[in-house]
């Protein structure tokens, strides 16, 4: 079962019912399955990712090519659920404001499945459902808030140059015969950083809405900072990775290098990429164009995810 072709408009609002997290669990499910399958990747791999069985994802995809974004909804049918005192609901909320370390968790950040874990063993209720939790503190005024963005790529060739790289994911993965030409191996790189020993109590929290908890946004670096350059194999899915005290044009060609040292010289290799000002030097380009047989450097997009 193959997905449609979905729009700029379409993944963005797929993007943002999962990064939301305060809708149903069943439409965040069935939207991260749609959003998966517009990778390419196979309903096998989207069933082991989104805990479920593969006929339910060829089913969620099905009905998206359907119905649209009507099929992400559940239509709940039943009982009247139940009602909650008003010391209850108090309590509720007063735990999913408190960071869970201070109450003893072995964990920094409440997720609908711990805090209702968490309420019952306490005897605060006797059962509450995941989805009844949820709409008892959106009742409150309490919602799960995390930063949202999303890129949407300029580039006039950018259907072309999505096509070629989710094509090398497909060759990577043993998808689709490689061509004459094509590469043997595909490999993802990119930077993560600054990284600095800093404390970081959780980047989620339950709190008042439009009012999130804060962390300390200045600290001292006598030390300076570190990145860290990582590459991703992503036919045999291998993460290597090095440290480094910088991520200029310098050290990401010697990173190139060393990852082009680890695979033999007749074996042909495919580098992804973002528009990373160091990815685009001229250094780079040359080391390139040098390794023509050997080494080819696309230019990765992000509007569906950055590998």
């Amino acid at each position: 079962m193959e997905l449609r072709e979905i729009t700029n408009e379409e993944g963005n609002r797929l993007l943002r019912i999962i990064r939301r997290g305060s809708g149903s669990v069943v439409s965040w499910r069935r939207a991260q399955i749609v959003l998966l399958a517009a990778q390419r990747m196979p309903a096998t791999r989207i069933a082991e990712v989104a805990f479920t069985d593969p006929d339910t994802v060829r089913e969620v995809i099905h009905n998206f090519n359907q119905d649209g974004f009507d099929s992400l909804y559940p239509r709940y049918r039943g009982g009247r659920p139940r009602t909650f005192t008003l010391p209850e609901r108090q309590q509720i909320k007063r735990i999913a404001l408190s960071v869970p370390s201070d109450l003893g968790q072995p964990f920094a950040t409440w997720s609908l499945a711990k805090l209702a874990d968490y309420l019952v063993a306490e005897g605060v209720v006797t059962d509450i459902s995941h989805e009844g939790l949820r709409q008892l503190l959106r009742e409150e005024s309490v919602s799960f808030q995390a930063l949202r963005s999303w890129k949407r790529s300029n580039d006039p060739d950018f259907e072309a140059k999505k096509n070629r790289i989710l094509e090398l994911y497909a060759i990577a993965d043993g998808l689709v015969e490689p061509a004459l030409d094509d590469p043997q191996a595909v490999v993802c790189l990119d930077e993560f950083g600054p990284l600095n020993l800093q404390p970081q109590p959780g980047g989620k929290a339950w709190a008042p809405r439009a009012n999130p908890k804060r962390i300390r946004a200045t600290y001292t670096r006598p030390h300076g900072v570190r990145h860290l350059l990582c590459a991703l194999d992503v036919g045999s899915d291998l993460l290597l990775g090095e440290v480094s005290e910088r991520k200029a044009r310098v050290e990401f060609l010697a990173f190139c290098k060393t990852i082009r040292a680890r695979y033999p010289a007749a074996l042909r290799l495919a580098f992804v990429l973002d528009n990373f000002s160091p990815h685009k030097g001229d250094q780079v380009r040359a080391w390139a164009a040098g390794n023509e047989r050997r080494a080819r450097l696309h230019a990765s997009l992000r509007l569906l995810a950055q590998p």
